[in-house]
């Protein structure tokens, strides 16, 4: 009788959990991060990096979010927001957090859209 062979597709948990040094949620500003939150990087990938952490840099060479980094990469939110975590920690990405709720769809006040149409009139 043949033992099962153990699967070497680095597809599982274990590559979540080598990947994130065992860690399983994101630390110190990383904790805010949305799927909305916009990435953007400040370095350049360097010999030695993690492939992720390269990966990261080269695709957020250009503004992106982290649900469309996630998609790109295969990798679930909290993978993710760890990977940043690191790369936030160290200077070679930055996030730009999305606009709060309680900010979005009000608009211009009023009385500036009157004074601007004010303005628009006299021309």
């Amino acid at each position: 009788m043949s033992r099962p062979r153990r699967s070497t597709d680095p597809s599982g948990l274990e590559r979540y959990y080598v990947l994130t040094g065992g860690r399983s949620g994101p630390s110190g500003s990383a904790s805010k991060l949305d799927v909305a939150t916009l990435v953007i990087a400040r370095a350049a990938p360097v010999p030695g990096l993690q492939h992720e952490h390269g990966e990261i840099l080269r695709r957020c060479r250009e503004p992106l979010s982290v649900a469309e980094l996630g998609a790109h990469l295969g990798l679930p939110f909290n993978i993710l927001a760890v990977l940043l975590s690191d790369l936030l920690d160290a200077g070679r990405v930055e996030a730009r957090h999305p606009i709060p709720a309680s900010g979005a769809g009000r608009g211009p006040a009023l009385a500036l859209l009157q004074e601007v149409l004010s303005g628009l009139r006299r021309l």
